[in-house]
Order: structure tokens, then sequence, then C-alpha cells
């Protein structure tokens, strides 16, 4: 019988099973197991490296910006105002404009006879730039308005500390002092101030005249003849035709018994009187240039008397009388024909 093959089946090659990602968090090693760690070496060069570089390359040089930023703003703070490329804004610009519109407000109070409102405005011109010399010195003209002589002072003492050359502060100064009667102060800030002004002549308030005829009103009042009558001349000869200057040497002339010289200076201020009369801007104003008319022409008289020029004296007599009619100063014509008549 022959013999059966016995073939061998080998068994059937498992198929393939599809790899299944375990959670880790469900598979629990046994008790005891232990625990194997699986370390995954990762290249040095990978997507996961590179995104990490490249966030700390974004973290590091946001940080090193941040710290120029600092580094220049801290530069730019330190540097002068005028480097280059820096616009310079002059932050003192408005406020010296308010300084000047309160300046040219309160002079043109002053001058207006507004005292008050010009020690206001000048008070705010002085609060926004302290250093003004001008500002003080017309406040301290307005302070003498209203009578507060230390006010005054004040003020004319620190617009010299702020500009020593300034000719009109020593002048309102000098005539400050000249009130009081300190006769010493008064001649010492007048002739300062005739320094002042030929040290800086670019002052357009004060006149060399002025000046003169200021120190000359002194000299008058301190009986200092002859000097009065110099400056009185000085003031003349630097182009006043303010009739007082005349009518001043006048007086300090009739003081030294100069009396021709004397009477010509009466009768000069009378014709700039009559040649300004006529632009007066008011009535009163008018009336005051009237009646030191008719006062010279009295004067005059008086000294034609000691001339022996008695018709002459009659005549200015005359002229006075006029003067009083248009006046309609009844007191004055009865006083002036009473003199006329006595003229003998």
């Amino acid at each position: 019988m022959p013999s059966k093959k016995i073939v061998r089946k080998s068994a059937p090659k498992p198929m393939p099973r599809k790899a299944v990602k375990k959670d880790a968090r469900t598979e629990i090693p046994a008790a005891g197991a232990p625990i194997k760690i699986n370390r995954v070496k990762t290249p040095w060069f990978s997507m996961e490296r590179m995104t990490i570089y490249t966030y700390w390359f974004i973290i590091l040089f946001f940080v090193g910006a941040t710290f120029y930023i600092l580094g220049r703003g801290q530069e730019f703070f330190s540097k002068p105002q005028n480097a280059n490329n820096v616009e310079v804004v002059d932050v003192s610009a408005p406020v010296q404009a308010a300084a000047n519109d309160y300046l040219t407000s309160g002079k043109g109070k002053l001058l207006s006879g507004d005292a008050s409102g010009a020690i206001y405005d000048l008070s705010a011109a002085i609060k926004a730039n302290p250093h003004s010399a001008e500002a003080l010195v017309f406040r301290g003209e307005a302070f003498m308005q209203t009578g507060d002589a230390a006010s005054a002072m004040a003020d004319f003492n620190r617009a010299i500390e702020l500009s020593p050359v300034s000719a009109v502060a020593y002048y309102d100064r000098a005539i400050l002092s000249a009130r009081a009667e300190d006769y010493p102060s008064a001649f010492a800030d007048i002739n300062n101030a005739l320094s002042a002004f030929e040290q800086s002549q670019s002052n357009n308030i004060l006149s060399l005249s002025d000046i003169y005829s200021k120190r000359a009103q002194f000299n008058l009042w301190a009986k200092n003849w002859d000097a009065a009558v110099a400056d009185y001349t000085a003031a003349i000869a630097n182009g006043s035709d303010n009739p007082a200057n005349f009518a001043g040497r006048a007086e300090a002339n009739t003081a030294l018994g100069n009396y021709a010289p004397a009477t010509e200076d009466y009768l000069s201020a009378i014709r700039l009187i009559s040649e300004q009369i006529t632009s007066a801007h008011s009535v009163a104003e008018r009336e005051t240039m009237s009646r030191n008319a008719m006062a010279y022409f009295e004067k005059s008289a008086a000294l034609r008397v000691q001339l022996k020029d008695l018709e002459g004296a009659r005549t200015d007599l005359q002229s006075a009388t006029t003067i009083a009619n248009a006046l309609g100063d009844k007191e004055q014509v009865d006083r002036l024909q009473a003199l006329a008549q006595g003229i003998q």
C-alpha cells in the first residue's frame, strides 16, 4: 500500500495590523513594573528648533530696540535745543507777546489819564516779563499820578537796576526826589539821566532839551540862578519850543537883575503861546495857555517899569486886560486896569 505523503501546511501569516496610536494617559504600567522612558532624539536642525529660535530672536529684537529707543531718548534730552535736525520751539514767545500787549495797553491808558487802568495793565506786563525796565518806568509814572510816591520810587529803583542806562528812569526818579525837596538826590539823578542819554541815544521818550529843561527847573527852585539860565539856554538851543523854558529863563534873569533879556524872554514865551493855542486839544488847555500869556504880559510890564519904559508897561498891561476880558474874568480885569492907572 503506497504510503501517503503527508503535506504540512504552514500556518497562515497574520495580516499586518494598522498602528494604533495609544493614548499615553490610558496606559498604566503594572504595579512594580519598571517605567520605560523613550528618549526621542531631535536632530540639530528641525522645524521645532527653528520655531523656538525665531521666537527668541523676535523677543531679543524688541528688547534691544526698547533699550535703543530709551538710550536715544536720553541722548535727545541731554542735547542742546539747537542740535542738528531738532526744531527749536520758543515757548516763551506767547508770554512775551502777552507782555507786549499789556505794555502797549498800559501806556495808552497812562497817556489818556487812566492811571488806575494803566497800573493794572502794566502790572500784568511786569508779571509776564519781570525784566522789563520800560514797563516798570511807566508803572512808576502811573503811581506818581495817583500820589503813591513809595511804589513809584520802588519801580524806578528796580528799573535802574535792570537798565543802568535808562535815562527816563533817572529822570522820573529825579522829579520824585525834587517833589520831596530832596535836591541832592534830584540833582544826582538828573545828571545821571543826562549821562545815560549820552551813552544810549536810542531813547525816544526823552529829548536832550527835556533833561536840560528839568535840571534848569531844579536850579530855579534851588535859587541857582546862573545855572538855571545856562540850562534853560541849553534846552532852547537843543530845539525846545516850550514857552515855559523862556519864562523860566526870564525868571532867573530877573533874579540876577538882567531885566532887558528877561523882558525879551517873556515876549518870546507869549509869541509861542499865540502860535500853539490854535492847536490846543481842549477848551481847558486853551484857557490855561491864555492865563499863562496874561501872567507873562503882567511880568513884562513890571520889568519895563524897572527899565523906565512906562509906555511899554502900559501896553503890556492893556494886552493882559484884553485876555482877561476874553476869559470873562472880571476880577482880573479890574486889577489890571488899576495897575495900569498906577503907572505914572
